[in-house]
């Protein structure tokens, strides 16, 4: 897989390493050989110096049964990023993008108790537009980003399990008639909810190729922000 997904420019044997440590995956205490080689599709025998080489430098420590398990280097990069991250910095330049692409206005929601909150948002250029601003509070029933943000909490109904099995929602008029919305779940390296990723727009002017930019926009910060990409 680092064969197939190279970095241009890059050493070989650094994106093999690579790919070695993203083989763990969340509720993995330890892996063995054999494993490792299946996912990334290494030989045994380069999965071995490759790993002796990780060992020495503590990204991960060899088990008494002889499977590998993550190592304390990787505990001290994710306490610096941590300390350092902002999600703002992450986050806003895919919702820039988006807004490029699709003229339209995008804001990443977040659940706060009984109501979404709207974290980040970048207004569509067009002077017609709904005018909601980072800080303000919405339902957290109604409109796109509110059902997303349900139904990974765990609500039942049809709309719901549409939700889970789609990875998507678009609706129209369910918050304020004539508004239509498109949202889709950002997920972290944890396997855990960041947000609700939304565009709305005035609903004659939402596009079905709206749906594919803000899924695509949605992947991608997923991916920044270290979790899959594809759920």
């Amino acid at each position: 897989m680092a064969d197939e997904h190279a970095a241009p420019g890059g050493a070989a044997a650094v994106d093999r390493a690579v790919c070695l440590l993203a083989a763990f995956r969340v509720g993995d205490r330890a892996l063995g050989v054999a494993e490792l080689a299946g996912r990334t599709r290494l030989y045994k025998s380069t999965v071995l110096r490759l790993m002796a080489s990780l060992e020495h430098g503590r990204l991960v420590h060899r088990q008494a049964d002889g499977r590998w398990a993550l190592g304390p280097e990787v505990a001290r990069l994710a306490a610096i990023h941590a300390a350092t991250f902002s999600l703002e910095e992450v986050v806003l330049p895919v919702m820039r993008e988006l807004v490029r692409r699709t003229q339209e206005s995008a804001a990443l929601h977040v659940r706060q108790g009984e109501q979404r909150l709207c974290l980040l948002r970048v207004d569509s250029p067009q002077l017609l537009r709904d005018h909601i601003r980072a800080g303000d509070l919405l339902p957290l029933n109604r409109g796109a980003g509110g059902r997303v943000l349900m139904a990974y909490a765990g609500a039942r109904g049809r709309l719901y399990d549409q939700v889970r099995r789609d990875g998507f929602i678009s609706l129209a008029g369910d918050r304020v008639p004539g508004l239509a919305g498109v949202s889709a779940p950002v997920w972290n390296g944890a396997g855990e909810l960041v947000g609700a990723l939304t565009l709305t727009a005035p609903a004659p002017r939402l596009q079905p190729s709206h749906v594919g930019a803000l899924r695509q926009a949605a992947g991608e910060m997923t991916r920044r922000l270290g979790g899959p990409a594809t759920r």
